[in-house]
């Protein structure tokens, strides 16, 4: 999982490849360094909407995996790709971030803590 804050340049509209993916693109401008650099994201399938509500010029974070995949072309040259995909954005300054449910969030669900340290008191164990 990385992270990178910036400013959105550019969102672009869901574009339906297939019957069975769809996807949706938008850049951040990451202006950090003494040379910004123009960076595009990927959201895909129920992440598509995360974008929605976003206008060029906002401050954002965005949390995202790095892909990378390989391809043959026809006349049998192999050539590689990276894809930076998108699993939340968040407004900076805002409260709650746009995002979808991911186990890299670390999120932990309060029953099974409360279960757990509960189930301690039976176990024997010296920690």
């Amino acid at each position: 999982m990385f992270k990178i804050s910036g400013i959105v340049k550019v969102v672009k509209d869901e574009e339906v490849i297939s019957e069975k993916f769809k996807k949706r693109e938008f850049v951040l401008t990451d202006a950090s360094s003494m040379y910004p650099q123009d960076i595009s994201f990927q959201l895909t399938q129920d992440k598509c909407s995360l974008a929605d509500g976003f206008q060029p010029n906002d401050q954002i974070e965005v949390s995202f995996n790095l892909r990378g995949r390989e391809w043959t072309s026809p006349q049998g040259e192999v050539k590689y790709f990276n894809t930076l995909e998108a699993w939340r954005i968040e407004k900076m300054g805002a409260g709650a971030p746009a995002s979808a449910p991911s186990p890299m969030d670390g999120a932990t669900n309060k029953a099974t803590v409360d279960n757990l340290s509960n189930d301690s008191a039976d176990d024997d164990l010296p920690f």
